[in-house]
């Protein structure tokens, strides 16, 4: 279960593109802020996903992640160049398969191999022919499997990417848009696998060409156009609709917050991790990660490339658990009766961002990311001295 969302520069206040996602996992997996530096690598090495081994590359990039603790990819990320990538657990007619690439090990591919949202995406569409989709999503239930929708998204564009199993389609975004747990592509979308619609007719999805719309034709259901509010797709996509040429970080914050129709998801299974990234075309791109459980109780953290010096934790998969992370801190002692002072505390962290990038042509570079690191860490102090 997760919600991830996205406005483009004509949707959004300053013209950037606003990208959002709550991960929602069970309650008690640890999700974890990590990075990995630019990294080169030897023709013939190979890369251990979390269940298959692939080719390396001979280079990959920085990568900023939120990261289930033990598997190898991520639920969502950004990297040094500015692309940001969130997924979705989807379910179709295709089988599940034991063995392949996680759609969150495709995330993670995505994010170290692609310098642009489209190149990304090429990337992960390549893989998924290659080696397929597949395994199990839970540490402790390996039958818990499923396909994958995206989100891919730079400081210029956005896309959605829907798969069943290899078979995929996609959709360039053009003002806003929202995914959350079903294939959402109407029609034959914008580009899609040669032979998608052939091969749905033989398998009887749908009668002939004319009938092919990959939503419903993949997931054998009836799909609204009419958003509802009580579900978290269409409540989604109402509040992107409504806040059109309104959308700002802090917005998005606020949307990821929602609980009428569970965007902020408490229970078995519940939001553990949220990031918010603010996509500037020749500018910095600003992304804020709670790095804890229940983004209604937890404060956004700032990052910006270089991460160095910032607070991270180095990539996964770890095989056990560590008490003394803060995700498992703030899971035992969450500040849930204080709310009103952790968004004011929040308030005053995005207002110091907002300071700082109306400093950036005065500033050097150097200086703007001293500023910026210091922020970060006393977010995260903030974030200690309110557990309970």
């Amino acid at each position: 279960m997760c919600d991830t969302l996205v406005a483009l520069g004509n949707s959004t206040e300053d013209g950037s593109i606003i990208f959002g996602k709550n991960s929602d996992r069970p309650f008690n997996e640890v999700q974890l802020i990590t990075y990995s530096p630019r990294m080169s690598f030897e023709k013939g090495d190979t890369l251990k996903c979390t269940y298959i081994e692939i080719p390396q590359v001979s280079e990959t990039y920085a990568i900023l992640l939120s990261q289930p603790y033990w598997i190898w990819g991520a639920e969502m990320g950004a990297n040094e160049h500015g692309v940001v990538i969130g997924n979705e657990a989807v379910y179709t007619h295709e089988p599940l398969r034991s063995i392949g690439l996680l759609g969150m090990d495709l995330l993670r591919l995505g994010l170290e191999r692609g310098k642009t949202a489209r190149e990304a995406m090429e990337i992960m569409i390549d893989l998924l022919e290659k080696f397929g989709q597949g395994g199990g999503c839970a540490y402790d239930d390996p039958s818990w499997m499923y396909h994958n929708s995206f989100i891919i998204a730079d400081p210029k564009e956005a896309y959605v990417l829907e798969t069943a199993d290899k078979w995929w389609i996609v959709e360039k975004i053009k003002n806003m848009r929202s995914i959350s747990n079903g294939i959402t592509i109407r029609g034959k979308g914008d580009f899609r696998k040669k032979g998608i619609i052939e091969y749905a007719i033989e398998k009887k999805y749908c009668k002939n060409k004319d009938q092919f719309d990959f939503a419903e034709t993949f997931s054998g259901s009836p799909i609204s156009t009419i958003p509802s509010p009580y579900s978290r797709g269409g409540k989604t996509s109402i509040l992107l609709n409504e806040n059109i040429g309104k959308i700002t970080p802090k917005l998005m914050m606020d949307f990821l917050r929602e609980h009428q129709a569970g965007i902020c998801m408490h229970g078995g299974f519940e939001s553990t991790g949220s990031q918010v990234s603010h996509l500037r075309n020749g500018k910095k791109s600003i992304h804020w990660f709670t790095g804890t459980t229940l983004p209604c109780v937890s404060i956004y953290k700032p990052y910006a490339f270089p991460v160095e010096g910032q607070k991270y934790y180095n990539p996964g998969p770890y095989q056990i658990v560590n008490s003394d992370w803060f995700w498992c801190k703030h899971t035992t002692s969450k500040p849930i009766n204080k709310k009103s002072e952790l968004r004011r505390i929040e308030l005053s962290f995005i207002s110091k961002i907002s300071g700082l990038i109306q400093q950036e042509d005065k500033i050097s570079e150097e200086k703007f990311q001293e500023k910026l690191k210091f922020i970060n860490l006393e977010a995260w102090n903030k974030s200690y001295e309110m557990l309970n």
